[in-house]
């Protein structure tokens, strides 16, 4: 996966949705431009009304692609004003929808093979980031799911949160069986309870039926997954009062998180099928 939502296709894709003068105006361009770094790529020049919006908005993606620190908060930010122009919405002129429509999927495309979504409604995010079906309808997770998937240049903050998220994931289970649990209690104990409760400690598996061996090692390694998660996030991740960057690069963090993720999918899944869900 690209850490970063930025490539020569994206950024031509995007900038057709200004062809012709479409999408937001030039003064809310030079201040998205402005406010994330990029203001000198292409700057409007009146009254020569160069470049135009499809140019500046391609130069400028372009450039991101070589200097990627704020290279998501500058598609955020183009994204939200396109919505708030209506890039998204459906036009009511059937040849124009047509159009849009069109835009629309051949954008999802260029970031789809950098492993980016965007959603029919302008939203981007990392595929398959912060994706745990079992979380919905539990507030905390989801708060720090959405942090997940605006964090994937944030190393530190990718661990801490995945670490928090599996946390709150064992808490759930213990409250949902009402098992009280200290303030004070330990990771490794509220994941033994919370595995406990669900029958899935690897001892639980009965390795003399076929598979057995195998979900049994498979158990191991989710819990290797939520202990190294917690083990990193005390020494690279946010929370401890760290004096010193992360030495966990972006792409290493995102893969954590995802294994957290699939842990956690995993735990509320057994939960919900235990509660009858």
């Amino acid at each position: 996966m690209s850490t970063h939502p930025v490539s020569p296709e994206v950024a031509g894709a995007v900038a057709a949705f200004f062809t012709g003068g479409s999408g937001p105006r030039h003064s809310v361009l030079s201040r998205i431009f402005d406010r994330t770094g990029f203001g000198d790529v292409a700057p409007y020049r009146p009254p020569d009304l160069e470049p135009n919006k499809e140019n500046r908005v391609r130069e400028t993606i372009l450039t991101a692609t070589k200097q990627t620190q704020r290279a998501r908060e500058l598609m955020d930010g183009l994204f939200a004003e396109m919505r708030v122009a209506a890039c998204f919405s459906p036009d009511p002129d059937p040849e124009a929808e047509r159009l849009r429509r069109d835009r629309v999927r051949m954008t999802q495309a260029a970031f789809a093979r950098i492993d980016w979504e965007l959603t029919d409604e302008g939203v981007l995010r990392p595929v398959a980031l912060g994706a745990v079906a079992g979380a919905v309808g539990r507030p905390a997770i989801e708060d720090q799911l959405e942090r997940l998937r605006r964090a994937t240049d944030d190393p530190a903050l990718l661990l801490g949160t995945a670490k928090e998220m599996l946390e709150t994931t064992a808490k759930y289970v213990l409250e949902a069986f009402a098992v009280p649990y200290s303030p004070s209690i330990s990771f490794d104990e509220l994941w033994f309870h919370a595995r406990d409760r669900l029958s899935l400690h690897p001892r639980d598996v009965d390795v003399t039926v076929a598979g057995g061996k195998e979900v049994r090692e498979i158990l191991e390694a989710s819990w290797s997954i939520a202990r190294m998660t917690n083990e990193l996030r005390k020494s690279e991740g946010t929370g401890h009062g760290r004096t010193l960057p992360t030495g966990v690069s972006p792409e290493m963090a995102l893969l954590v998180v995802r294994e957290a993720c699939s842990v956690a999918q995993l735990v509320l899944s057994a939960l919900d099928r235990r509660l009858g869900r």
